[in-house]
């Protein structure tokens, strides 16, 4: 079996060293190296057996680049064949995660419009419907999103990242740069996607935010049905696993959104939408 440093120096054609490790993730031990040729790459090193790598490297040729906000493939070990592990190697993008910007208005709204970015990716392969399945996840909102779930398998798919959040994304300064983690990549309706970085935003902030968020979408991708709808498809997927989300927080600078402050603000949206009725 290679050693990762050895088998990215054996397909980069150069040394690499570490320089440090990446955060903001649990999904994959994620590291940031340089190379001899003077460039920096990050390496994702997954768990045996996750189909993540072989996902991400069919949807990166796929996104090209995304004019600068997406990384480019370098090379890949997708079933650990000869790293032991599936291993990913891709291009960096400049810039930081940022959870605590200094006009969220703002943010919101470059969220908004990078999003409808990638829903206009024209989808040439075939990938994965995430809604084939079902409706998945548990809480007060299952009972209206399993009732009216033949509204939402009905609307028309696209390219979706599928974890569109706040922490997949980097910045420089107030500007974002850049889009991470495809392994998710899917064939689904614009509301997943929406919905997901939504539900994100009301932890962060409030539903406001999440408007301007959604306000900045609709203007760059059109009309959008459905989405308090799909506010509650995305509170039943959170609903068993929200807590498991504190790392990812802590991990870009939101220590006190640990797993009982999660709960609590997944609850009071959950009740909120609960409240309303179904459109």
């Amino acid at each position: 079996m290679t050693d990762v440093l050895s088998w990215a120096a054996e397909q980069l054609g150069c040394p690499v060293r570490r320089l440090r490790p990446l955060t903001g993730g649990t999904h994959a031990r994620t590291e940031l190296l340089a190379t001899g040729d003077g460039r920096e790459v990050v390496l994702r090193v997954f768990p045996a057996g996750d189909p993540a790598v072989q996902r991400e490297t069919r949807v990166l040729p796929l996104l090209d680049g995304l004019a600068g906000l997406a990384p480019r493939l370098l090379a890949a070990d997708p079933d650990g064949a000869a790293t032991g592990r599936p291993t990913l190697l891709v291009s960096r993008l400049p810039g930081d995660g940022c959870l605590a910007p200094a006009d969220p208005r703002s943010w919101a709204r470059q969220l908004g419009r990078t999003l409808a970015r990638i829903h206009a990716v024209p989808v040439g392969i075939e990938l994965r419907d995430p809604l084939a399945a079902g409706p998945t996840g548990a809480g007060p909102t299952g009972p209206t999103v399993r009732e009216h779930w033949h509204r939402l398998v009905a609307q028309p798919r696209v390219l979706t990242h599928l974890d569109y959040w706040s922490g997949n994304t980097l910045w420089v300064g107030d500007r974002l740069t850049g889009v991470v983690d495809w392994s998710g990549a899917a064939y689904a309706p614009r509301g997943f996607d929406v919905a997901w970085c939504r539900l994100d935003l009301i932890l962060l902030y409030d539903s406001r935010i999440a408007d301007v968020f959604t306000d900045a979408y609709r203007s760059a991708a059109g009309s959008l049905d459905d989405v308090e709808l799909w506010d509650r498809s995305a509170a039943m997927h959170a609903y068993g696993q929200i807590e498991t989300w504190a790392p990812n927080y802590a991990g870009l600078g939101r220590p006190d959104l640990d797993g009982p402050a999660l709960r609590d603000r997944l609850t009071r949206w959950t009740d909120t939408l609960t409240d309303r009725t179904p459109r």
